[in-house]
């Protein structure tokens, strides 16, 4: 009798729990699940683009997911999503999947976005999102190499001579110039400092005969641009120049080939170097919610609204000891319809110490966060 009793209890807060869940449409599916991932390689591919300066960012976990549906069968995916700098400048062609993460030893910088996705006919776009990127200050180690900001006097010497050395070896018909400097780095090394810098380039109005003095960037979609990594000092430095192909300024397609996503513009700054802030890294793009969604949380990399105000939580059933424990099936709702059913037993109240009844407590199957891919 108690174990159909049990049994009774735990389908009856199941009722309850689907009652509510259904009448939110609210759903959590699990973080992994190929249909979140593939809504979270959306908003990577946004977000790039909508990134003006600095370099890509790859996906590396997928915290938190909730889907709201619509009478009308609409979606919209609320996700937190952490993203890694990588060494791709937002200007490379080079697909983001191929790019390299910049390690923790190098100083990795880390992106943390709340992101609104709607999916409307099978289509994912991506309708407002919140980010904030931090230095990472794990693994850093005595003797690497730290970030300088990028406005430090030095290393701009260091990159205006390394430009002038390459414009002269080049041998090509254009002259460059400085488009932006995207990282900038001191090492102590046994003769002293030594800079590492790396920075955006291209084309001018000069040619190899001309002076540099009056040259004017381009600005038109297929002038040559070009990505140069320097180290050394001013007197001193070794330089290294690859020119992008001049259709990394035309539209790509994102990573699942469904949505054409414009390569971002990155504005000519006027005169040889920028004029950039005391910040040491360029950060992604801090809000963007033109419709006021109130979706986004109020602080990024933490819900809007509390998890527990929509999905209810099963508790864990106690009952008396008088029968064997009888097996039942448990879903928990937070996980979301299709979720996997977790099947246990319910716990089990003794009146007293019964050393050879041991209880099986039910915990929530841990669906979200999913796993990292770097680090």
């Amino acid at each position: 009798m108690m174990s159909y009793l049990g049994i009774a209890l735990v389908l009856g807060l199941m009722t309850g729990a689907w009652a509510q869940l259904l009448l939110h449409n609210v759903t959590r599916p699990p973080c992994d699940s190929p249909d979140v991932e593939a809504a979270a390689l959306v908003a990577q591919d946004y977000l790039n683009s909508q990134h003006t300066h600095g370099y890509k960012y790859t996906l590396n976990q997928i915290d938190d997911i909730k889907i709201i549906t619509k009478p009308d069968g609409t979606e919209t995916y609320v996700m937190e999503v952490d993203l890694l700098e990588t060494t791709c400048h937002v200007l490379d062609p080079t697909p983001v999947a191929n790019c390299t993460v910049r390690p923790k030893v190098a100083t990795a910088v880390e992106g943390d976005c709340d992101v609104v996705l709607k999916k409307v006919g099978g289509v994912m776009s991506v309708t407002a999102f919140k980010c904030k990127t931090e230095e990472s200050t794990e693994d850093l180690c005595v003797g690497c190499a730290s970030l300088l900001p990028l406005n430090d006097t030095a290393g701009l010497a260091v990159v205006s001579a390394s430009l002038i050395n390459f414009n002269n070896k080049t041998g090509k018909e254009s002259l460059f110039a400085i488009m932006e400097v995207g990282r900038m780095s001191t090492q102590v090394v046994s003769g002293g400092a030594r800079y590492l810098a790396e920075y955006v380039i291209v084309e001018t109005n000069c040619t190899a005969d001309d002076s540099d003095d009056n040259c004017v960037p381009l600005t038109h979609a297929m002038a040559q641009r070009g990505f140069c990594q320097v180290a050394g000092v001013s007197s001193s430095h070794s330089v290294d120049c690859s020119i992008f192909a001049a259709s990394s300024m035309m539209p790509i397609v994102d990573t699942n080939g469904t949505v054409p996503v414009p390569a971002p513009v990155v504005h000519v700054h006027a005169g040889n170097l920028p004029k950039v802030h005391g910040l040491r890294h360029h950060k992604l793009t801090a809000l963007h919610d033109p419709d006021l969604s109130g979706l986004l949380s109020a602080e990024s990399g933490e819900s809007g609204e509390s998890d527990e105000s929509i999905v209810p939580v099963v508790p864990v059933i106690v009952v008396p000891v008088g029968t064997e424990a009888s097996p039942v099936v448990v879903v928990d709702p937070a996980v979301g319809m299709d979720a996997p059913v977790v099947a246990g037993v319910v716990k089990r109240e003794a009146p007293g110490p019964v050393p050879d009844s041991p209880a099986i407590v039910l915990a929530p199957v841990r669906v979200c966060p999913g796993k990292k891919k770097f680090f």
